[in-house]
């Protein structure tokens, strides 16, 4: 990934240790291109590819192709290793996922391919993965491409570049492009669009109710306390996967009584995945998932929180009061 950092230092980026800053932080009205590279990228390869990541984890592989989904994997305790955005091209799956996990989670599928005919490889570096979002995205993108998707997880095909439709209220797209194609794609949406830092993206993400797992969270949330169901990352019709009685129980046996809430924190300190979240007495309520700088100010975070501490109390971190604030998609559904 040498050039295309090379590439977008050119732009004004500074670039240390794969970490990209541009000079600005971007404000909640800009629309925005940013970088994705902070993410891991998995391929699955060979005629049993579909049928070996069917069952490992909790979305159904066989509706991939020509769309996208989040999908959990989880240990045979149905507790997450990872969450991917999983999408399908030229006959090839793709996982992409936080990428201090990539190494070990790879590792982890390959154990299980046995016989199957699957190959599976780290391509996060072959393809550049560009997000652009904001009120005039959708507008400046079809001034680009020929059929920019409008349904959310929908993609489509440019040649050789892709683009995908990710949830939310405010429109946000990824575009996977090789890097042959990508700057000067680079060069003509960043025109019209403001270069962003990946906590930029990442409050954006956090703003659509997309949780994450991050590796002092392995094994921390069974999907269902981090909203993946509400978010169509699991289908209870598909059949077996590793960890599928737990999740599957955790569903049809009652009410989920944890679940994942976005917050704001009033503080200059960003919260650690991971972190806990107490209620009034300084009895645990839960965790932090995830969190990011809001651009007006404090921390927005995505909290996976007992439903009760939240009915009944002042919930604080590190002694910062958390402020619940409405997800994009309804708790209870």
């Amino acid at each position: 990934m040498s050039q295309w950092y090379q590439f977008l230092s050119t732009q004004g980026a500074n670039i240390q240790d794969g970490n990209i800053r541009f000079p600005h932080a971007a404000q909640t009205e800009d629309s925005i291109i940013t970088d994705l590279s902070h993410y891991g990228l998995l391929s699955l390869e060979g005629e049993d590819a579909v049928t070996f990541l069917q069952g490992q984890v909790t979305n159904d592989v066989k509706k991939l192709e020509g769309s996208s989904h989040y999908s959990g994997y989880c240990s045979p305790k149905g507790r997450l290793l990872a969450l991917f955005f999983a999408f399908s091209r030229d006959n090839t799956l793709y996982l992409q996922f936080e990428r201090e996990l990539l190494e070990a989670i790879a590792k982890r599928l390959r154990m299980y391919v046995l016989r199957s005919k699957v190959v599976i490889n780290d391509v996060s570096d072959l393809y550049v993965r560009i997000g652009v979002a904001g009120e005039q995205a959708q507008t400046i993108l079809n001034v680009h491409f020929d059929n920019v998707p409008e349904a959310e997880y929908a993609m489509t095909q440019s040649g050789e570049i892709s683009l995908i439709r990710l949830p939310g209220t405010l429109p946000r797209y990824e575009i996977i492009s090789p890097l042959a194609q990508a700057e000067a794609l680079w060069l003509s949406l960043s025109q019209h669009l403001t270069p962003a830092n990946h906590e930029d993206w990442n409050w954006r993400e956090i703003q659509a109710g997309i949780p994450a797992v991050a590796k002092a969270t392995q094994e921390a949330f069974v999907p269902q306390m981090v909203n993946l169901d509400l978010i169509d990352g699991i289908n209870f019709k598909k059949g077996c996967y590793t960890g599928q009685e737990i999740v599957a129980r955790t569903h049809y046996l009652g009410k989920v009584k944890r679940r994942t809430h976005l917050a704001h924190i009033a503080s200059d300190i960003a919260p650690a995945a991971g972190d806990e979240i107490l209620d009034s007495n300084g009895t645990a309520a839960g965790q932090v998932v995830r969190s990011a700088p809001h651009p007006d100010g404090g921390q927005s975070i995505l909290a996976e929180l007992r439903l009760e501490s939240v009915e009944t109390g002042s919930l604080n971190w590190q002694g910062k009061t958390l402020t619940i604030q409405p997800l994009p998609y309804p708790l209870d559904k």
